[in-house]
């Protein structure tokens, strides 16, 4: 009985055990995703076990962390990379591959050359997969760093409900601080990244890709993919970066009156052109309307956030 119980204590250790962190990643490619991340609800059923990045032939696949080229070849006719990242590892098709087995790479690393021929909306698509044993798993994860750990079947719910209502308690406390607390030298008002109509208010809303309600710390605002994003004041590029659920995200930092930050987000982009530490002008070009990340269509996530804190944009125009 206690050999038993020594077994049993082992087994639920190992299994409660997180698995290793990852530095953040990189996407592979520049483009948006055009098929998500969608398994079956059996292992055996049909899915989709990865994300499709739309793109076009020829462009250069870099690996999204670092690690090691496990394979390099031709799978059923298709060109395929694998590069595996600790007991991670991700693959890739249809490339041709530029790196051979047991080739070390870091992220941002050339890997391949993207082909035609997978089926998607785009030029050409590259499939992007990744397991950890036999388990497929949400590629996108891997450009956060995220950690993965096994939680009671309510945690998810509970930790959404307690964050929307911290979140909607913190935004109504900064409510009416914001008037006296805009950047200095600009009369109240900060300009509209993008002259175009907000589709979706800052507040509690029923989330379209999740089907539950959140707080939308910020507001959308309608625009074709490829409209120029404008700096909404003078400021400093604070982060630049790709993460699974803002997509390409920029952060503005502005000179405050009185509070301790204030910063502009911008969420979505197909990309930007500044980089972090660069000055930029209130009206100049920093980026590109796009869908990335969890987005159903092309728009702009425009935020503001004060100490920390979201608040409306809407009050500073």
């Amino acid at each position: 009985m206690r050999v038993l119980t020594a077994v049993f204590t082992a087994l639920v250790l190992a299994l409660a055990a997180p698995v290793p962190a990852h530095a953040a990643g990189r996407p592979p490619l520049p483009g948006r995703v055009v098929k998500g991340f969608d398994p079956p609800a059996e292992r055996w059923g049909a899915g989709h076990r990865g994300v499709d990045f739309g793109s076009a032939p020829g462009m250069v696949v870099r690996a999204p962390a670092a690690g090691v080229v496990s394979f390099a070849g031709t799978i059923a006719g298709k060109g395929v990379v694998v590069v595996t990242h600790g007991n991670l590892r991700s693959t890739f098709e249809p490339v041709r591959p530029t790196v051979e087995v047991g080739a070390s790479v870091r992220a941002g690393s050339a890997i391949g050359v993207l082909l035609p021929g997978h089926p998607c909306p785009a030029p050409a698509c590259l499939h992007w997969g990744l397991k950890r044993g036999d388990e497929y798993l949400d590629p996108l994860t891997l450009l956060s760093g995220a950690q993965v750990r096994l939680l009671p079947r309510d945690a998810a719910g509970t930790a959404r409900t307690r964050a929307g209502v911290r979140a909607v308690k913190a935004a109504a406390e900064t409510a009416e601080q914001v008037i006296d607390l805009l950047p200095a030298g600009r009369a109240k008002r900060l300009l509209k990244p993008v002259a175009a109509k907000v589709t979706s208010v800052f507040g509690r809303r029923f989330h379209p890709i999740f089907h539950e309600w959140r707080l939308h710390a910020g507001v959308d605002l309608s625009a074709s993919c490829g409209t120029p994003i404008r700096a909404a004041d003078d400021g400093v590029v604070q982060h630049m970066g790709y993460d699974a659920s803002g997509g390409w995200r920029l952060v503005i930092g502005h000179a405050p009156r009185g509070a301790s930050s204030f910063v502009t987000q911008y969420l979505h982009a197909q990309g930007y052109g500044v980089r972090e530490g660069q000055r930029v002008k209130r009206g100049q070009a920093v980026g590109w309307v796009g869908t990335t990340g969890w987005s159903t269509g092309c728009h702009l996530h425009f935020g503001v956030k004060l100490n920390g804190r979201p608040t409306d944009p809407a009050r500073f125009w």
